[in-house]
């Protein structure tokens, strides 16, 4: 049996090798024709394709190898013409330059007629604002009446200043506040018209799509905003105490300072500036803003080097004329040493005695040389046989006597004469007390304030101070009196002439008189006093009295002096 099957295995082996090598034979000569038309293939790459040839490795190689074929082989396009490609091209490009060319065209157009309009334009160009504030369109006055209501409404009358629960403010009024206001509508309006035809026209696009704004120059007086700030300062609750000194009649007194805040002047003034500027600050309150400040030390060096005087002498000169008054000295009644170590004790105040340095010469001591012209002179009687009332007249006088006015000063009649007291040799006489004529120290010395006032007003100086007596005196008419009384009633007067003058005064032998001395000018007036009673009652009398200045015997000036009011005896 196994032979059997060793028999029938043998042709079969026989057969399955035949077919083997059948097929060998056959992918043998199929290897070689795909290796032929690989080789054709690659040939025909070289040179040029052709639309119509076709493949023939693809007819002859068998299916099993159709998809390596496929994967290699080249497809060239169909019906490809360069050439139309071009033309389809350049139609396209002579169609969008002749758009462009349009476009310009229009656009030119248009510039045309906005550069006309804009030419032709009388107002503000579109675009232009200032502070703010769009003023397009709007002619010069208008554009500054909008502004100008702009500023008002906006600007405040007072900056409200705060610290702490100190309140106070400053008037924009006291800071003489301005804007140029001219200057910029001038330039607003100037915009879009100081070149040439296109470059206006250019400008005037430009400011439609970016709008400019011009800022009015801010002017204000910033010395008196800082002089405001500055007294803010010094009224702070909380503001330094400053080391300081004053002279209290024969006394230097020296304070000791104390820390504190003040204003911060600089900064304040940028604050305040800006928000005027930017017209920020109304219905608005600022802090003020301080800094922390130590007093300065206490130099006594300094303070006897301001208050040290040397006395100087009066002279005069006659080629001109002028008159140089005398000046009392001071010193301090101890040694700066002295006052040093009194300073080292730790006290809030320092008492330093001062003593006065007197001239050698005093103005009152310069003769009547020096005063070439009268100017005035008038006189009164009075009754020798009262000695105590001749005594105390002559003590006011001899007060008065040769004093000196310069041009400017005012004379004070007790300031002069001084207190009326025993000491200094005054005596009882009658004078008016509450109605009546009783004694009292220093009677009398009114008739000396009467005569002086006459001798004034012939010379036409300037009357402070007058209060007539409450009876009408023996001495001189209703509204020709002058009463004083030592801590009350004053009489001054002041020299408004542009020379010093000078009073001389005399009681002796029943005439009380003054002179007044000077030098004339060549406008000098003719003086005349005129007084007369206008009315009178069963208690009262009522009188007037007037100066009349006259030049060439013509009347210039007729100046009411007083209406007074007298009892009656």
């Amino acid at each position: 049996m196994s032979t059997k099957n060793m028999e029938l295995e043998k042709p079969i082996d026989k057969v399955t090798l035949l077919g083997v090598e059948s097929d060998s034979k056959e992918e043998t000569k199929t290897e070689k024709k795909v290796s032929q038309s690989k080789e054709k293939i690659n040939t025909e790459k070289k040179t040029s394709f052709s639309k119509e040839e076709t493949n023939p490795v693809n007819e002859e190689l068998p299916l099993k190898d159709e998809k390596v074929i496929e994967k290699k082989e080249y497809h060239p396009v169909e019906n490809y013409h360069p050439e139309n490609t071009k033309k389809s091209h350049s139609h396209v490009i002579c169609i969008l330059g002749i758009c462009v060319l349009v476009l310009i065209i229009l656009l030119c157009i248009a510039f045309l007629i906005f550069t006309f309009i804009n030419h032709q334009n009388e107002n503000i160009i579109s675009g232009v604002h200032i502070k703010g504030v769009d003023v397009s369109n709007l002619s010069m006055d208008q554009a500054k009446e909008t502004i100008q209501n702009y500023i008002n409404e906006n600007l405040p009358e007072n900056i409200h200043l705060v610290h702490n629960d100190y309140e106070t403010s400053i008037p924009i009024s006291a800071l003489n506040v301005s804007f140029d206001i001219d200057s910029a509508i001038e330039q607003a309006y100037e915009t879009g018209k100081s070149g040439n035809i296109f470059e206006n026209s250019f400008i005037a696009l430009k400011t439609r799509f970016r709008p400019i704004d011009i800022e009015p120059t801010l002017t204000l007086d910033e010395e008196q905003l800082r002089t405001a700030l500055n007294d803010i300062s010094s009224k702070l609750p909380d503001t330094v105490i400053e080391s300081g000194y004053y002279i209290d009649g024969s006394n230097l007194i020296v304070t000791r300072g104390a820390e504190g805040n003040v204003v911060n002047v600089d900064q304040m003034c940028t604050y305040i500036k800006n928000g005027i500027l930017n017209l920020t600050l109304k219905n608005r309150t600022l802090d003020i803003a301080t800094v922390s400040k130590q007093p300065s030390e206490i130099n006594i060096e300094n303070i006897y080097n301001e208050i040290h005087k040397e006395p100087v002498d009066a002279y005069y000169t006659q080629n001109p004329f002028a008159v140089y008054p005398s000046e009392n000295g001071l010193d301090f009644a101890i040694s700066l040493d002295e006052a040093k170590e009194m300073l080292l004790e730790e006290k809030s105040e320092y008492v330093i005695p001062l003593k006065v340095l007197y001239p050698s010469v005093t103005t009152n001591m310069i003769g009547t040389e020096a005063f070439p012209d009268m100017l005035s002179t008038y006189s009164t009687n009075y009754s020798t046989r009262d000695r105590d009332r001749t005594t105390n007249l002559q003590l006011a006088a001899s007060k008065i006597n040769g004093t000196v006015l310069m041009p400017g000063e005012t004379f004070s009649y007790n300031q002069v004469v001084g207190e009326r007291t025993i000491s200094a040799g005054y005596k009882e006489a009658p004078i008016y007390v509450s109605g009546e004529v009783v004694d009292g120290l220093g009677g009398g010395i009114c008739q000396i304030t009467s005569t002086l006032y006459n001798a004034v007003l012939y010379a036409n100086l300037e009357i402070v101070e007058r209060s007539n007596h409450q009876f009408v005196p023996s001495y001189v008419s209703a509204s020709r009196d002058a009463t004083v009384v030592y801590g009350s009633i004053d009489f001054k007067f002041k020299n408004n002439r542009d020379y010093p003058i000078k009073l001389v005064c005399s009681v002796s032998g029943g005439i009380a008189r003054f002179d007044i001395y000077g030098l004339r000018t060549d406008n000098e007036y003719e003086v005349e006093i005129s007084s007369y009673v206008t009315g009178s009652t069963a208690n009262s009398i009522y009188s007037e009295a007037y100066r009349i200045l006259k030049q060439n015997g013509q009347v210039v000036r007729t100046e009411l002096l007083s209406k007074d009011t007298y009892k009656r005896h």
